[in-house]
């Protein structure tokens, strides 16, 4: 438990920070499920906008460093190759 101000004043400021970092990446997971269902259901349409949402979410979730960038891009490159396999 925290003792001083400055670790209780930090536990709190750690718990709002979960919350809010939390949301983000539930959404962000959210997006790309969506992608990965569009696909698997063979809706092209779909899938390419589900793609576009998901590649805003997640480049909106690595500027605000809840997921890494690079973790970001990688989602974002493997959905693209399977919408990108949907078409052909």
């Amino acid at each position: 438990m925290a003792n001083s101000k400055q670790s209780i004043k930090r536990a709190k400021q750690n718990d709002a920070r979960y919350v809010l970092k939390h949301a983000q990446r539930s959404k962000a997971r959210t997006a790309v499920k969506a992608v990965k269902y569009a696909v698997s259901a063979k809706d092209a349409d779909t899938a390419k906008t589900a793609l576009a949402h998901a590649e805003k979410v997640l480049d909106s979730t690595a500027s605000k460093k809840v997921i890494h960038k690079n973790k970001a891009a990688r989602l974002k490159s493997r959905l693209n190759k399977a919408v990108k396999a949907l078409n052909s």
